[in-house]
């Protein structure tokens, strides 16, 4: 399951949105989003309230640049030296991959991480008609493309206006970001990214920029999880909407 982000080559660039969300294969990367130093494999997580993936604005990053369990995630403003944008992608795979590792719940793996038409393995049932096992991901904090064993997620279980915080990767659901891609939202065909620990599939927990927030605001606004309202009737506010793109065209 895991394949660490330094080892992408080849791969081909996703932009994820709608808090977060698959849009489409060899999106253009941006330029300015980590330190040089970070190198190829650095993605941008920003909202498109504050700009586009060609230009965003204000950028995924820790308060104060902490490397600490329990640090708060932000956004902070775009920029070619700051390592505290510096992020990477430390563990990618399929729901049903980061079940088998014991990384999400069986509930969730049931409603994200099945293959239609597969026979069951072990306690993993068969899947209901139109199930998908969709891809998930653990995002690390990667100040001049440096590990450090921090990922973006929650520190309780995922529920309204639950605080985004650095946590220790691979240890928890609560690390890990599922791409609904059976979803779609009415905004460029995009789907929120869930998080692993969240046990509501008909308004789930996406990641999100707090409402009537903003960037240069003080103190910052801390990210949050909140419910994604809208999902079922395909639309959500636009304080929901996320990108994410590795940092170069493959």
């Amino acid at each position: 399951m895991s394949v660490k982000s330094k080892v992408l080559a080849g791969a081909a660039a996703l932009t994820l949105m709608g808090g977060l969300g698959v849009a489409g294969l060899g999106a253009a990367g941006v330029a300015n989003a980590a330190t040089p130093s970070c190198g190829n494999s650095c993605i941008d997580i920003f909202s498109h309230d504050f700009g586009t993936y060609s230009n965003p604005q204000f950028l995924l990053d820790v308060y104060k640049r902490g490397q600490n369990v329990g640090q708060p995630v932000i956004l902070f403003q775009a920029s070619n030296s700051d390592p505290a944008l510096d992020w990477t992608i430390s563990d990618e795979g399929t729901v049903a991959e980061f079940y088998a590792a014991g990384l999400v719940s069986s509930a969730l793996a049931l409603h994200y991480g099945c293959v239609p038409g597969a026979p069951p393995a072990g306690d993993f049932p068969t899947c209901s008609t139109g199930s998908e096992n969709d891809n998930a991901f653990e995002i690390e904090y990667a100040p001049y493309g440096a590990d450090t064993g921090l990922c973006m997620g929650t520190a309780v279980t995922a529920g309204n206006n639950t605080p985004v915080t650095l946590q220790s990767c691979g240890v928890s659901s609560k690390t890990v970001w599922v791409v609904d891609s059976n979803e779609e939202i009415d905004k460029g065909h995009y789907v929120p990214l869930i998080n692993g620990s969240d046990n509501n599939f008909s308004e789930p927990y996406v990641l999100t920029y707090p409402a009537n927030g903003y960037p240069t605001d003080e103190p910052r606004p801390q990210l949050i999880t909140d419910q994604l309202q809208g999902f079922s009737n395909g639309s959500l506010d636009e304080n929901q909407v996320w990108s994410m793109n590795h940092g170069e065209v493959f």
